[in-house]
C-alpha cells in the first residue's frame, strides 16, 4: 500500500490536523520525510524525545527486553518495572511510584488519590481541587476539567465537580478559593500548552505554605518539564519546593509511551488494592527503556549540558529577534523555551511553525502567539545553530509576507 497523507483524511478520526510530512526516519536531533527531506528537531514530539531519535542506550534497552517478556499485566509485578521504581525513589523525594502509560493517565491517579486521601483522613467534604487558568493537564474528562482551558473541556455534558481555577502566579487568587474543604492543588511549574511560562519561586513557596495551612496535597505536574527539561532531574528540585505527589511521562520513556505517579508511603496507602489500576501500567518494556532514559538523563554531564545549550538558543532568538522584532520575549526554563510574538504578529504561531517546516525545522505551538522549542536534551551545539539558522530563515518568511 502506498502510504501518503490523503490516506489520514480516509482512515484516521479528524481529532488531528497533522502536516503533510510523513517522517520515516530518525537518527540524534535530525529527522527525514518519505522524500528524504531532512529536518532539525526542536520540537522532539512535544518534550518527549528527551535524547533524541534512536539513541543507542535506548535502543539496545528495548531490543534487549525485546527478547525477553513483553507484557504480564499487574497480576505479577516485572524485574524492569521495580528497578525502575528504584530509580524514581532513589533520585527523588518519593517512596512509592504508581505505573501508568500516559501523563493524562499519571495525573488521573494523582488527582484519584488526592480525593481518597482527603475523604479517609478528613471527610467526604473536603474534595475541592484548585488548578490554574491555562493549565493543561491531559485529555481524559477529569483531567481536562482540571486543566484550566474551557475549550479542550467544553461540550462533553456535565463536568466533574469541586474543581475550580486561580491565575497561574497570583498567590492572592489561589488565597481567596482555598479552604478547609480544598483536598489539593495542582501546578505545572512551567505552564507547557499554556504558553511556556514558568512559576515564579514566590508563587511556588506560596502554594506549598497555603496547601500546609488547609491540610491539603501539593501535586506537581512534571509531565512536561520532567526528566531533565529544565535542568534539574525534577522542576521541583530547582525551586526547592517538595510536592506530595508528582506526575512524570513524556520524556521518561525517551518516546516509548510511560507514565508515573510519585508519593510519599502515607499518601500511597490509601490506594489500596482495587481502587485503581492500568493493564499496561509497568509494563516491561516500557519500563526497560524508561529506566535506559533516567540513568542516561540523570548524570551532571546532561544536566549541566541542558542550561548551557539553553544559554545558546536563548542568545540566538533574541539575535533573530534584534533583526526581525517579533518577539515580545523569550521565555522558559532550560530546554523548554517559548518565543512570544508580539501584538504585530499575534496569533500567528503556527504561520511561523509551518513556514519552520518549509525551511527544515520541526517546532511547535503553545496557544496562538507562542513558538515552542523542546528538543533533545542533548542535541549538539552544531545543530542548535544551524536549526536557528533555518529559523531565522522562517522568520524573515513571515516578516515579508
Amino acid at each position: 500500500m502506498q502510504v501518503s497523507r490523503s490516506v489520514f483524511d480516509d482512515v484516521m478520526v479528524p481529532n488531528y490536523a497533522p502536516s503533510k510530512i510523513i517522517p520515516v526516519k530518525g537518527e540524534g536531533s535530525r529527522v527525514w520525510d518519505q522524500n528524504g527531506t531532512e529536518f532539525i528537531d526542536f520540537a522532539g514530539g512535544i518534550a518527549v524525545n528527551c535524547l533524541g531519535h534512536c539513541h543507542p542506550a535506548l535502543v539496545t534497552a528495548l531490543k534487549e527486553q525485546a527478547d525477553k517478556l513483553w507484557h504480564l499485566s499487574n497480576v505479577m509485578t516485572n524485574e524492569p518495572a521495580l528497578l525502575l521504581a528504584k530509580a524514581l525513589v532513589d533520585a527523588t523525594f518519593a517512596e512509592k511510584v504508581y505505573f501508568a502509560n500516559s501523563g493524562a493517565e499519571a495525573n488521573e491517579a494523582a488527582l484519584k488519590l488526592a480525593r481518597r486521601f482527603a475523604k479517609d483522613k478528613y471527610g467526604e467534604q473536603k474534595n475541592q481541587i484548585i488548578a490554574f487558568k491555562q493549565g493543561f493537564h491531559g485529555r481524559t474528562f477529569f483531567t481536562v476539567t482540571v486543566g484550566g482551558q474551557p475549550a479542550y473541556s467544553d461540550g462533553f455534558g456535565p463536568k466533574p465537580e469541586a474543581i475550580v481555577h486561580g491565575e497561574f502566579n497570583n498567590l492572592d487568587s489561589v488565597k481567596a478559593l482555598i479552604n478547609a474543604n480544598t483536598c489539593a492543588v495542582m501546578v505545572e511549574p512551567v505552564q507547557g500548552e499554556g504558553g511556556v511560562m514558568p512559576a515564579t519561586a514566590e508563587f511556588i513557596k506560596g502554594l506549598r505554605e497555603l496547601c500546609d495551612l488547609h491540610n491539603a496535597l501539593l501535586i506537581f505536574d512534571e509531565v512536561q518539564t520532567g526528566v531533565g527539561r529544565t535542568g534539574e532531574l525534577y522542576a521541583y528540585m530547582g525551586y526547592g519546593v517538595t510536592p506530595d505527589i508528582l506526575t512524570t511521562a513524556k520524556a521518561l520513556g525517551g518516546g516509548f509511551p510511560i507514565g508515573a505517579m510519585l508519593t510519599t508511603t502515607d499518601i500511597a496507602k490509601h490506594l489500596v488494592v482495587g481502587t485503581h489500576g492500568s493493564t499496561y501500567g509497568g509494563n516491561p518494556l516500557a519500563c526497560a527503556v524508561a529506566l535506559a532514559a533516567v540513568n542516561t538523563v540523570n548524570t551532571p554531564a546532561v544536566l549541566s549540558g541542558v542550561n548551557a545549550k539553553a544559554k545558546l538558543f536563548k542568545d540566538g532568538l533574541n539575535k533573530i529577534n534584534e533583526k526581525y522584532h517579533v518577539f515580545s520575549e523569550v521565555r522558559g526554563a532550560g530546554l523548554l523555551i517559548g518565543a512570544v510574538l508580539n501584538s504585530d504578529y499575534a496569533g500567528k504561531a503556527r504561520d511561523v511553525m509551518l513556514a519552520a517546516a518549509d525551511q527544515g525545522l520541526m517546532a511547535l505551538v503553545a496557544g496562538t502567539s507562542v513558538v515552542r522549542f523542546a528538543p533533545s536534551l542533548v542535541i549538539p551545539d552544531a545543530d542548535i545553530i544551524e536549526g536557528l539558522a533555518r529559523f531565522e530563515r522562517a522568520v524573515a518568511q513571515i516578516v515579508q509576507a
